[in-house]
């Protein structure tokens, strides 16, 4: 089920009105049911691998948390394997028998390796994620075994997060579900202004500049230069108020039962390093890898050539959860390499007397521009279908700037140079809708939270804001039923 779809419009009041009518000790049911039959509104048989996984990591908790040292381990590697099995078979599976066969044929060997015609089950990174950090929290001792099964099922389900995350730990979520939770006006509001924001950035901006994305990105060939650079940029646009108005929906919806989750994005765009940026982005992945991964292999407290084999590390892998495919790998080699030359420049250059003698201001205007110029490169890997589109989207960047320039000369402008066809009143919207997106997200890194802020105005003032966000996603939010981004993942 959609959040930007009719049945969730349908589904979310009906959930929520019956969330507070019925007795406190049976929300935990109501919820699970919920989040079943949101599950199931996509393919309704893999809630079946959901069963699966949570029985075999609901029991592993308890023998993990029962069972003395040494054998705390054998139960946790148990858990892991199962839920990275599943992951493996349905993810990656088809992936690696590809290029296996690849390799075979290049080699002239014969071989009969099948591929599996399976569906990925939606989310299931997600889920496997937040399932694995459950049992490793037990197994360190920062979080009880659960033994209510049924709790212990709707933190893996819970609906709001359910498909796209944020990823959750346990500390956070579960001692939530046992809390009463009260109909209380001001957060139900706060809960439905997110929502509202959440949808706007989803259905006015990210399905808007989405336009611009497709042709370029599906037919590399036949674009250059300007067409390239502007659609990339507006892949940067569109995946962020993509996954962002997801996380926003999806922490809205849950704040308004009462249950809070943790934010996902804070301004990524804004960053002025790259270590900046993944603070900021996708952040409860980010503190996932870092955590489970990137601290056990030693972290920063290690030799450079081995801090530099851990970023390595937990970048490549961050790219292949994103997909199977080589242009999630470049994507994270990418920014891994962006990551080891920003601890370079700060080891080297940062305090240098030539840094010094620039304005602080041309500093931060450089830093911001070559960040964001980095992590836009980046994304073209993680757009293109394939490698050999990828590699034509990098060629053609740099060809065709001497047409435009010189169209620009004579008077022609941008317009008659990137053939945009019907689609100029949509660039227009596009460009004004983004605008308010940067301001809003300024504001946003400018006060600890805008919405408290926005609520402190004079009444008619927020009440014009608030109306204003919903008529612009009702005159201008486009309906197409078109998936989140993440969801494939």
């Amino acid at each position: 089920m959609l959040f930007n779809s009719l049945e969730f419009v349908i589904f979310f009041p009906i959930v929520t009105i019956l969330y507070f009518l019925i007795p406190y000790k049976y929300r935990w049911l109501h919820l699970l049911i919920a989040s079943c039959i949101f599950y199931m509104a996509f393919i309704p048989v893999y809630i079946l691998i959901l069963f699966f996984t949570i029985i075999i990591d609901y029991y592993a908790g308890i023998m993990i948390e029962g069972a003395p040292g040494h054998k705390k381990k054998r139960f946790l590697i148990l858990s892991i394997v199962a839920n990275i099995g599943v992951l493996s078979v349905f993810k990656y599976y088809n992936f690696f028998i590809d290029n296996m066969n690849a390799v075979l044929d290049s080699l002239h060997i014969q071989h009969n390796m099948p591929l599996l015609n399976i569906l990925l089950p939606i989310g299931l990174s997600f889920h496997t994620f937040q399932a694995i950090s459950y049992t490793i929290e037990v197994y360190r001792g920062n979080q009880k075994a659960e033994r209510h099964l049924g709790i212990y099922a709707l933190y893996v389900m819970y609906y709001p997060q359910l498909v796209a995350g944020p990823i959750e730990r346990p500390q956070n979520i579960i001692a939530q579900f046992y809390k009463k939770h009260d109909f209380d006006y001001n957060r139900v509001v706060s809960g439905l202004k997110l929502m509202a924001w959440g949808m706007f950035k989803k259905v006015v901006i990210a399905d808007r500049v989405a336009m611009f994305v497709t042709n370029v990105y599906g037919t590399p060939e036949q674009y250059d230069s300007v067409a390239i650079v502007f659609s990339t940029f507006c892949f940067a646009i569109q995946i962020y108020c993509d996954f962002s108005g997801y996380s926003d929906i999806a922490r809205g919806a849950s704040e308004v039962m009462g249950i809070e989750l943790m934010k996902n994005f804070k301004q990524p765009y804004l960053s002025s390093n790259i270590s900046e940026f993944w603070s900021r982005w996708h952040m409860s992945l980010s503190s996932w890898f870092r955590d489970y991964v990137y601290i056990p292999l030693g972290g920063n407290r290690v030799s450079r050539a081995r801090l530099f084999f851990n970023v390595s590390v937990v970048f490549m892998l961050s790219g292949l959860w994103h997909g199977a495919n080589w242009t999630f790998v470049v994507w994270g080699g990418l920014h891994a390499c962006f990551l080891i030359g920003y601890i370079l420049w700060q080891q080297t250059y940062l305090n240098t007397l030539l840094l010094a003698k620039i304005p602080i201001v041309l500093n931060r205007i450089t830093a911001w521009f070559i960040t964001l110029s980095a992590v836009c490169f980046a994304w073209i890997f993680f757009r293109a279908e394939n490698i050999s589109k990828s590699w034509i989207l990098v060629t053609n960047v740099t060809k065709g700037w001497d047409i435009f320039i010189d169209k620009i000369i004579h008077g022609q402008g941008f317009m008659s140079y990137f053939i945009l066809g019907n689609l100029l009143k949509e660039l227009v919207l596009a460009v004004l809708f983004v605008f308010i997106l940067f301001i809003v997200d300024y504001y946003g890194n400018k006060y600890s939270s805008l919405r408290n802020k926005i609520s402190t105005l004079p009444f008619l003032y927020k009440w014009s804001l608030y109306y204003g966000v919903i008529i612009c996603i009702y005159c201008f939010g486009i309906f197409s039923r078109s998936g989140f981004i993440y969801f494939q993942f």
